[in-house]
């Protein structure tokens, strides 16, 4: 049995298996995070922190728990703004990239906010 199909939908076919291709290769290469390879491997940290922030698994914990999951930070703010900074590396770039840091934001002694923020 021939399937026949529209030029109309030969080309809505095309996009979506596309669409398919696209999203796989985006899952397949993106680094997960993990404590030992984030400890490990400061200037490659900016191929973990998508992963850190969307898991959210740094939510509600305190100061003691992040440090003991992502070490100490390379920035302590002043007590007026309880935050954490953590350099995460330079993304490969053709343009001259931003440098950018992982930003942890603490209300009431625990995690309240994930976040990027340039240099």
């Amino acid at each position: 049995m021939i399937l026949k199909l529209k030029r109309l939908d030969k080309i809505g076919l095309f996009f979506f298996l596309a669409f398919i291709v696209s999203m796989s290769l985006i899952w397949l290469f993106e680094e997960r995070f993990s404590t030992e390879q984030w400890l490990e491997n400061p200037a490659q940290r900016y191929k973990m922190v998508d992963d850190l922030i969307e898991s959210q698994i740094l939510i509600g914990k305190t100061k003691d728990e992040v440090a003991g999951v992502l070490g100490q930070p390379n920035l302590r703010s002043p007590e007026e703004r309880d935050a954490f900074a953590y350099s995460i590396g330079e993304h490969p770039s053709f343009f001259e990239s931003k440098r950018e840091m992982l930003v942890i934001t603490f209300v009431n002694q625990k995690v309240d906010e994930v976040t990027l923020a340039t240099e």
